[in-house]
């Protein structure tokens, strides 16, 4: 996938992503947080407006289709971007996994990664702000927050190679 960006002086920016059929979404942020979205179907072709968000409706779409909410897909690894120095990633502990069975005060997650575990998703239920005496069991996703470097200490931690 390429990503085109180009300046709109005045207006804002706009980016081009290529598709799988040859044809672009262009995407136009303008300098109030509008977004509008188009699809050219070829290189010669007029854009055709799809639709247009407010800026804050952008950020809960966008949000959801980074999978905030929904991963259709089970991977053991999920992340969200907040900027660029801060990340959330859930990792799912697996049978084997060396933090499997501890506590997180014993398994010193902070102290040895820098990351923080923010909540546990175990089944249906999520564990919001977990204290040190929450046992993390098998099949456990924890959702952690850290900077990029953090997060990859944490995964090494828990035994994720992905």
């Amino acid at each position: 996938m390429t990503v085109y960006e180009s300046d709109l002086p005045g207006v804002g920016k706009k980016f081009e992503v290529d598709l799988n059929d040859g044809s672009r979404l262009v995407i136009v942020i303008h300098n109030t947080g509008k977004r509008e979205l188009f699809r050219r179907p070829g290189p010669d072709a007029d854009s055709e407006k799809l639709f247009e968000l407010s800026d804050k409706l952008a950020r809960q779409v966008g949000t959801i289709m980074e999978g905030a909410y929904f991963q259709p897909i089970r991977t053991g690894t999920i992340e969200t971007v907040l900027d660029e120095n801060s990340l959330i990633e859930w990792v799912k502990l697996t049978e084997d996994s060396p933090l499997s069975g501890r506590t997180l005060a014993d398994a010193h997650v902070r102290q040895r990664t820098g990351a923080s575990v923010i909540a546990i998703r175990r089944g249906d239920e999520t564990i919001t702000n977990p204290g040190g005496e929450t046992k993390l069991r098998p099949e456990d996703t924890l959702i952690v927050l850290g900077t990029r470097e953090e997060c990859q200490d944490f995964a090494a931690l828990v035994g994720d190679s992905g």
